[in-house]
């Protein structure tokens, strides 16, 4: 069962389940869940390794960091894709998980968002992948919602995550033990 905005913003009071609303989603969340913000851009650069029990991804750049206070833009060019991180922080109780989705203009303007779901026990903010597919050059203000997320319940507790990336890290840039 997906949860409603008035059980969302009671998690988020008690126990902090997202961190960094907006005051929009505090105040007048819309449809079934939180509006999320860019926070941060990537740019992939190396190459990755996915195997059996090793990994590695692709090193990572800093391009741009939403700052409150001043307005910033991400330009996309056909063809482009970077790593991003949503504003927000996540806190994952065992009784949940989180589903992303793009908002629906991203998708209008030709970028294609990957992102993971967000799993019980899981701690961090989440890194949408953004890559425009489409003819146009694309302008995303930082701190623009461009991530939704629903909230579903898990019958039972679902198995707490301890994979590597507890507490938002961006990347493996070395080679390592999966766990």
């Amino acid at each position: 069962m997906i949860l409603g905005p008035k059980i969302l913003l009671e998690l988020v009071k008690k126990q902090k389940l997202v961190e960094n609303l907006a005051d929009r989603e505090l105040t007048n969340p819309e449809g079934a869940g939180f509006d999320l913000r860019l926070g941060k851009v990537f740019k992939l650069k190396g190459n990755s390794f996915l195997g059996i029990e090793d990994r590695k991804t692709p090193d990572v750049v800093l391009v741009k960091e939403f700052d409150p206070n001043k307005k910033s833009s991400l330009i996309i060019k056909p063809g482009q894709i970077y790593l991003t991180e949503t504003y927000e922080k996540f806190n994952m109780p065992l009784d949940l998980v989180g589903i992303l989705k793009p908002r629906t203009t991203l998708q209008r303007s030709g970028i294609i968002a990957r992102m993971a779901i967000v799993d019980p026990g899981y701690s961090g903010t989440v890194h949408p992948l953004l890559f425009n597919a489409g003819p146009a050059t694309v302008e995303i203000e930082l701190g623009a919602r461009y991530i939704f997320a629903m909230f579903m319940e898990i019958k039972g507790k679902g198995s707490k995550y301890r994979g590597q990336w507890q507490g938002g890290r961006v990347a493996a840039t070395k080679r390592e033990r999966q766990v």
